[in-house]
């Protein structure tokens, strides 16, 4: 069981938002409002805010009405510059990088951008959920690989090797080293030397502690 979260949806898909709910409630988690579009949820953390209860995160659609553009991403930026301390994962239909850059660009702590095709997989749903509730990072895949992408014609990561290239994009999703090690089938201690090759690289000191992970993400998908 992941440690209790408290959470607010942002879907105008009722049946969507109540499967959401129903995931988390099912493992233990606190889903303290609802709401079907971006004024609704700005409104609701407004007032959860007055009285005291801030949800730990916010799980939000990018696209909600009116127009079923862009409110459900441009809310979520709103929260991160009022509400810095309340974690927000997003939700897509299609890797969107304009939104995923703008969003990531807010803060460097609890952000989280995933594919709807993820939430399929309830453990790793809820378990990106917590991690973002938590102040870390949940990225799809998909998300990374485009990103990745545009990042190769840039100068800020070109430095790095391909195996470190590798474990940066794997660090992007959110995974642990050990978790990254199983992936590439390594030792724990070679991805530990890999991650202090790019934070060196990257020029991100040992004063910045363990923030110096999301800053060298931030890095790699900005660039």
């Amino acid at each position: 069981m992941e440690d209790r979260v408290r959470v607010v949806i942002a879907e105008d898909s009722v049946l969507l938002r109540e499967g959401l709910t129903r995931l988390l409630t099912d493992r233990g988690h606190d889903v303290v409002a609802g709401v079907g579009d971006g004024e609704a949820l700005i409104k609701t953390i407004t007032e959860l805010n007055d009285q005291g209860e801030l949800p730990d995160v916010v799980v939000a659609d990018v696209r909600m009405p009116p127009t079923h553009t862009d409110e459900g991403v441009r809310a979520a930026v709103q929260l991160r510059k009022t509400h810095p301390g309340v974690g927000v994962l997003v939700l897509s239909q299609y890797v969107e990088e304009r939104y995923a850059t703008e969003l990531l660009a807010s803060s460097s702590r609890g952000i989280g951008y995933l594919l709807k095709d993820r939430v399929a997989d309830v453990r790793e749903f809820v378990d990106a959920v917590v991690r973002v509730a938590e102040g870390g990072t949940a990225l799809d895949p998909e998300v990374v690989a485009q990103l990745l992408g545009r990042s190769r014609k840039q100068d800020v990561v070109a430095g790095l090797t391909p195996r470190e290239r590798e474990v940066l994009g794997l660090m992007a999703e959110g995974r642990t080293n050990s978790a990254i090690a199983r992936q590439l089938v390594v030792s724990d201690g070679a991805v530990e030397k890999h991650v202090s090759n790019i934070f060196l690289k990257l020029g991100l000191s040992p004063s910045d502690g363990d923030h110096r992970r999301v800053l060298a993400v931030l890095t790699y998908l900005n660039s």
